[in-house]
């Protein structure tokens, strides 16, 4: 492609050298630069782009798009294209570069605190089911139709980003459903991207440690909902109390859902087990195999954009009533003792505390026993709340390690404990050893009680001073429990 074609959806302020080079490849990292290449050059969080770009000029870069002044002895051969911010115009630039892949499906974005996996997902697996080719950017794993594509974020870099759609598209995928991160839509990864529709969860205290104000964490999230066009569909929460703040300044069709209060999408609990719930939805029965009125809400979100995007009351319905939870959020492991485990990805407090309600609604007399930890490197104020929240909802506490990063283990386990009161730190141990606390936990469980193992879901690794260990809580919880593999 021309680099002139490329930049077309950009506004340069200054060109050194031919806009007509041809450009193989985007990128802003230097480390991926091929011949022909364009580098872009953003100042990221960590690091700045533009210290990069002799690296990217040795590596083969054609042209260099850049905020800084163009360098006065830029080398022969080499285009340099200065505009007024390379965060906002790498998403255009590589939307351009892959052929606006999201134009050539019906894109439909999830944002929120807690949630996004489960709907993002039960949305790949309902089109699925209803015969439909789409593809998934998740927390957990990218999917290309049938094909997995592992995820390193919840939300890819732009270029990623635009790839995968492309590939989506080009494999015939007719929808795409994609979590979308506040980092991502502050750090502008979704620009030039077009949604035929946006789906808001929930908002609770999260990445403070990035957006320093529970504000500013609201603010990048109704950004998404900003940008959503006339023809777009928006599905919000009525439940949440920034339900309304989302949409109010949004142009796309907005419909609500709910568990409480009067709103175009409701549903109520009829029955509840571990094995899942029977629900009235939009005024017909479904049994479905999830557990929690959090997740009463998840689906129907779910139900609402299938609905949006012209599925039919019945399929809708039929279709939920098919699909299993995702991996690492609310499963249940039975232990041949008479208790089971709870695994789930709980990592907030509010998360923490939607899980354990569930658990106290359907356990049957047993007490709840929850191991708990918090990741290091990441926002320090919710540690407290963290373990304020399993106190306040369980009968025993196993404060634990999370993925510490670069943090010490025993000093975020005391964080959290400087949380609790008297009365609630005498049912509440400290095992710093993940591996320990899970097994420790099996060993005070009794017939009848369900532990809650949270914080770390689908990850399969413990991270510890930047290396990843291998850690499944799954595989830890089989073991304690003299589960065979």
């Amino acid at each position: 492609m021309k680099l002139q074609d490329l930049l077309a959806p950009v506004s340069p302020l200054s060109v050194s050298g031919s806009l007509q080079s041809d450009i193989t490849g985007v990128t802003a990292d230097s480390r991926r630069i091929g011949p022909g290449s364009l580098f872009v050059a953003v100042k990221g969080t960590q690091t700045d782009g533009h210290c990069f770009i002799p690296k990217a000029i040795e590596q083969g870069a054609a042209a260099v798009l850049l905020s800084d002044e163009i360098p006065a002895d830029s080398p022969a051969g080499v285009t340099f294209v200065r505009v007024a911010d390379t965060e906002t115009a790498i998403g255009p630039v590589a939307t351009t570069f892959y052929g606006n892949p999201s134009k050539r499906l019906k894109l439909v974005g999830v944002t929120g605190t807690n949630g996004k996996t489960t709907i993002a997902t039960v949305l790949y697996q309902m089109f699925r089911a209803l015969g439909h080719k789409c593809g998934l950017l998740s927390t957990v794993c990218n999917y290309i139709d049938g094909r997995e594509v592992p995820a390193t974020h919840t939300t890819p870099d732009p270029v990623s980003l635009n790839a995968l759609l492309g590939e989506m598209a080009d494999a015939g995928c007719e929808y795409a459903f994609m979590e979308c991160s506040s980092h991502a839509v502050q750090q502008r990864r979704i620009g030039g991207l077009e949604f035929a529709g946006g789906i808001f969860t929930n908002l609770t205290r999260d990445h403070l440690d990035y957006h320093k104000t529970f504000e500013n964490y609201r603010d990048a999230k109704k950004l998404f909902f900003d940008g959503l066009s006339r023809d777009a569909f928006a599905i919000t929460n009525a439940d949440d109390r920034n339900g309304t703040v989302m949409v109010q300044n949004c142009a796309a069709q907005v419909r609500t859902y709910s568990v409480r209060t009067a709103a175009d999408y409701k549903a109520r609990i009829l029955e509840e087990s571990l094995e899942g719930m029977l629900l009235e939805m939009d005024g017909a029965e479904v049994s479905v195999r999830f557990v929690g009125r959090f997740n009463v809400q998840n689906l129907l979100a779910v139900y609402g954009a299938a609905r949006m995007l012209g599925v039919s009351r019945e399929d809708a319905l039929r279709a939920l009533s098919t699909l299993h939870p995702v991996n690492g959020r609310f499963e249940a492991i039975r232990s041949p003792k008479g208790f089971s485990a709870i695994v789930d990805y709980a990592h907030t407090p509010d998360a923490l505390i939607n899980v354990l309600e569930a658990i106290n609604e359907i356990k049957r007399g047993g007490t709840v026993i929850t191991v708990c930890g918090a990741g290091g490197n990441r926002d320090k104020g919710k540690r407290p709340l963290m373990a304020r929240a399993a106190a306040d909802h369980s009968d025993r506490v196993i404060l634990t390690s999370d993925n510490p990063r670069f943090e010490e283990p025993a000093d975020i386990v005391a964080d959290m404990a400087a949380g609790l009161d008297a009365e609630q730190m005498a049912k509440t141990v400290c095992i710093v050893d993940r591996r320990e606390a899970i097994r420790t936990a099996a060993m005070l469980a009794k017939a009848g009680d369900i532990i809650l193992v949270a914080g770390k879901g689908h990850e399969p690794y413990q991270e510890v001073k930047g290396v990843k260990h291998h850690f499944d809580d799954h595989e830890e919880i089989r073991k304690a429990f003299g589960i065979d593999q």
